[in-house]
C-alpha cells in the first residue's frame, strides 16, 4: 500500500439499470473525501438498451476527470465474469489498486461507508474481504453476513420458516450483530476484497452465470488463509433484485427462482462441500419442502401460504447430485487477460 489512504477501484456491473448505476455513482462522488484515491470501472454487461450512451452522457464530468472509467462489453457473460474483465484490466496496471470492492448499480452507500471498511481491513491484515450492512429501502436490515451453508440450513430453505429452524435449534444462516465480526461470507451486493487475497486465491469462478458466484470466492479466500470480515459501521442501502428480477422471500404471488439459481447452488456445493453433501442438502431441502407443503393444508388460523412448487421442479431438474462441468476449474486468474468467454456458455452446449 502506497501513502497515508490505500488506494480503492469500485467495480460495478450495469445491466439494464442505468438510472441506479448513475445514482450509485453520484453517491460515491463524496467519499473521494474519505479515500482520495478512489476510482469507479463501470461495466456495461451487454445490457442492449442503449445504457452505455446513457451512461456516458450522464457520468461526462466525472469521465473527463478521471474518477469513472465505462467498460462496456459485447457479452453478457454474468455477473462474475463481467467482474472480472474490469478486475483483470485493474490488476494489469502499475497502479493497481490496493483495494476492489465489487459494488452493485441498486446501491446508495452512506457517507463514509467505503472508508469504514478500508479502515477494517487496515486492522485486520489477514482481512481478505470484507462486507457492509445492507439496509432495505424502508431503512430495515437486509441480508449482509452469513454463516456456511450445510445441510441444516437448506432443510430450513425448504420449509421456507425461520420458525422450525428456531423450534429445532438450529442457528440460523444470517448472522445479526452490530459489531465488526469474522464470518463465512458477506453479499456480494458490497463486499471490498483486498488485491493481495485475489493475486494468491483468483478472481470470481466464470463457471456461475449469477448467484453464488461471491459465496464460492469467499470460500476459496478463506481456504488460502484469509479471513472474512462482516463491517456493519459500512452502510449501504439495498433495493435488491433490480437487474434480475428475482425475489426476495416467498409469498402466494412469489415466482419460483430461476433455473440458473440451482444450477449456481448445485455448483457451490459441489465445489466446496462434495458430492455426498450436496445430495444430501438437496434431500433435506426435498423433505423441508414436503414439510412446507403439509402445513399448507393445516386449518386457516395455521395455516401458511406456500408456492414452492416451481422452485421444487427447478431443484429437480438441475440435479441433486453434481454434474461433470462442476468439476471444471474456471477461476480467472490474475495475468489472464480479459475477454475469453466465460466457461459456464460451454457448459451449455
Amino acid at each position: 500500500m502506497t501513502g497515508s489512504m490505500p488506494s480503492c477501484a469500485v467495480v460495478m456491473v450495469n445491466y439494464r439499470t442505468p438510472d441506479e448505476s448513475i445514482a450509485c455513482i453520484r453517491s460515491l462522488v463524496a467519499e473521494r473525501e474519505n479515500v482520495p484515491d478512489l476510482t469507479v470501472t463501470l461495466v456495461d454487461n451487454a445490457s442492449g438498451d442503449g445504457s452505455p450512451d446513457i451512461l456516458a452522457l450522464a457520468l461526462s464530468d466525472l469521465i473527463a476527470d478521471g474518477f469513472v472509467t465505462l467498460l462496456p462489453l459485447a457479452l453478457n457473460g454474468g455477473f462474475g465474469w463481467a467482474n472480472n474483465q474490469a478486475i483483470l484490466r485493474l490488476l494489469a496496471t502499475d497502479a493497481r489498486p490496493d483495494f476492489v470492492m465489487v459494488l452493485n448499480p441498486d446501491c446508495i452507500i452512506e457517507p463514509g461507508a467505503i472508508r469504514a471498511l478500508i479502515d477494517d481491513m487496515r486492522d485486520h491484515p489477514h482481512g481478505g474481504a470484507c462486507g457492509s450492512l445492507l439496509l432495505n429501502p424502508d431503512g430495515g436490515k437486509a441480508g449482509s453476513a452469513f454463516r456456511d451453508h450445510s445441510i441444516a440450513t437448506e432443510f430450513v430453505r425448504g420449509t421456507r420458516s425461520h420458525r422450525i429452524g428456531r423450534m429445532l435449534g438450529l442457528r440460523p444462516i444470517f448472522v445479526d450483530t452490530d459489531e465488526p465480526a469474522d464470518v463465512a461470507w458477506v453479499a456480494g451486493a458490497a463486499c471490498l476484497f483486498r488485491t493481495a487475497a485475489l493475486e494468491q486465491a483468483g478472481l470470481f469462478d466464470d463457471g456461475f452465470f449469477l448467484y453464488f458466484e461471491e459465496v464460492e470466492l469467499l470460500h476459496r479466500l478463506r481456504q488460502h488463509g484469509w479471513s472474512v470480515r462482516y463491517v456493519p459501521t459500512s452502510r449501504v442501502m439495498h433495493i435488491g433484485g433490480v437487474s434480475t428480477g428475482v425475489r426476495s422471500g416467498d409469498g402466494p404471488s412469489a415466482k419460483a427462482l430461476p433455473r440458473y439459481w440451482f444450477e449456481s447452488r448445485r455448483r457451490y456445493l459441489a465445489r466446496t462441500s462434495g458430492a455426498g453433501t450436496l445430495f444430501t442438502a438437496n434431500i433435506a431441502w426435498l423433505v423441508g419442502d414436503l414439510i412446507a407443503r403439509v402445513t399448507s393444508f393445516l386449518p386457516p388460523s395455521r395455516r401458511r401460504s406456500f408456492s414452492g412448487r416451481g422452485d421444487r421442479a427447478q431443484l429437480l431438474a438441475s440435479g441433486l447430485t453434481p454434474r461433470p462441468q462442476d468439476a471444471v476449474d474456471a477461476i480467472a486468474r490474475v495475468g489472464d487477460a480479459p475477454g475469453a468467454p466465460p466457461r459456464w456458455q460451454s457448459f451449455k452446449a
